[in-house]
């Protein structure tokens, strides 16, 4: 049987959600919509742990801060995100984290989806806290004090409210404008919101204490002598080499638990500790393979850095939602090619391969 040599023409484009077409799907969706699907999400392919090809995130630090890439895949799907973390950059009118990434399908490599991930990284860290915190926290949990106030703070008072039924929130920062920043958005909310003068203050009567700063400095913004029994410690803003929050001494007080101990050894508040300090995997707990929470009075704490596989759910679920509501533009990321094997015949539309070719000649006899 006869083969024809020239495979069949197949036109590809990449669905591409900017963070203005990001913005207009979380309004279509609603805010706590996009939390649960996405916290669905996490505890869905948290529970496929081992189907999953794992690594830590690829790191490139500098003095005023990191630039990172995570990837990720199953065997059908791969994503990868680019995510820095400079938190000088407000000082400049910038955003201290500014990500996007790439969901692309395994069996063929074929981008599928590119998309703006800033904000979407703010969704994710806070639906993937709530996730360890029903898992890790005390039930019937009311109370949050939320220490650093900044770009991630109204996310996480959200996430807390709609999916663990918390309804005060207790609010720290150095900076009191970022405070009162978090206080004005968070008015329409329903949540009772406490204005506090230290973190001490802020934590005092508090069920779960997420910290979410953004210095860059070995920081004890947590101190021993603050936790209280029964208290879920979300740390959340410790996440490279030289950052953290806790107190050394207060990662003795309780059972830490973290995404992927490769990666939080190094960036995590257990980067502190001797390299064999136990820990806890969650997805072992979300799994039922390891206990959480013993007892009401024993202290929790979620070592959280951000790891690879809570922006492959993000990323589903963006897709989704922006297949279901129209969402976002279909662009030629890769050039369409009638023949995969003549990649410079793109060149040769109305005469621009000779052209190309002819100024190479020109340019090789000038030199000559």
């Amino acid at each position: 049987m006869r083969h024809d040599a020239t495979p069949h023409h197949t036109s590809v484009s990449t669905l591409y959600l900017s963070a203005p077409e990001a913005v207009e799907l979380i309004r279509r969706k609603g805010l706590a919509a996009c939390l649960a699907g996405i916290a669905a999400n996490i505890t869905e392919d948290f529970l496929r742990w081992e189907s999953f090809d794992k690594s830590a995130r690829v790191a490139s630090y500098s003095p005023d801060g990191a630039i990172e890439l995570m990837p990720i895949a199953d065997d059908a799907t791969y994503t990868f995100k680019y995510v820095n973390g400079h938190p000088k950059n407000t000082r400049l009118g910038l955003s201290t984290v500014m990500a996007f990434g790439v969901l692309a399908d395994v069996a063929t490599g074929t981008p599928q989806l590119l998309s703006e991930l800033t904000l979407t990284t703010a969704l994710r860290t806070a639906a993937m806290s709530a996730v360890a915190a029903k898992a890790l926290a005390r039930p019937g949990s009311r109370v949050m004090a939320l220490i650093g106030n900044g770009a991630q703070s109204e996310f996480q008072a959200l996430a807390f409210q709609h999916l663990l039924g918390i309804t005060e929130v207790r609010l720290y920062d150095t900076d009191p404008a970022a405070t009162a920043k978090l206080q004005a958005n968070l008015r329409p909310s329903g949540l009772v919101v406490t204005v506090c003068g230290s973190t001490a203050e802020a934590v005092r009567g508090a069920d779960i204490v997420t910290t979410v700063t953004a210095d860059k400095t070995r920081a004890t913004i947590i101190t021993a002598d603050m936790v209280a029994p029964g208290m879920h410690i979300n740390a959340v803003g410790g996440d490279c080499p030289g950052k953290t929050e806790l107190q050394a001494e207060v990662l003795t007080r309780g059972r830490v638990f973290v995404e992927y101990p490769p990666q939080t050894r190094i960036e995590g508040e257990i980067q502190q500790m001797p390299a064999d300090f136990a820990v806890t995997e969650l997805w072992q707990v979300l799994a039922g393979r390891e206990a959480g929470r013993a007892s009401d009075a024993e202290v929790t704490i979620f070592d959280s850095v951000g790891f690879a596989l809570e922006d492959f759910s993000a990323l589903r679920f963006m897709r989704d939602a922006a297949l279901e509501l129209g969402v976002g533009e279909r662009i030629q990321l890769i050039p369409d090619l009638a023949n995969p094997k003549d990649l410079f015949g793109t060149l040769r539309q109305a005469g621009a391969g000779e052209a190309v070719v002819q100024g190479q000649v020109h340019r090789l006899q000038a030199v000559a």
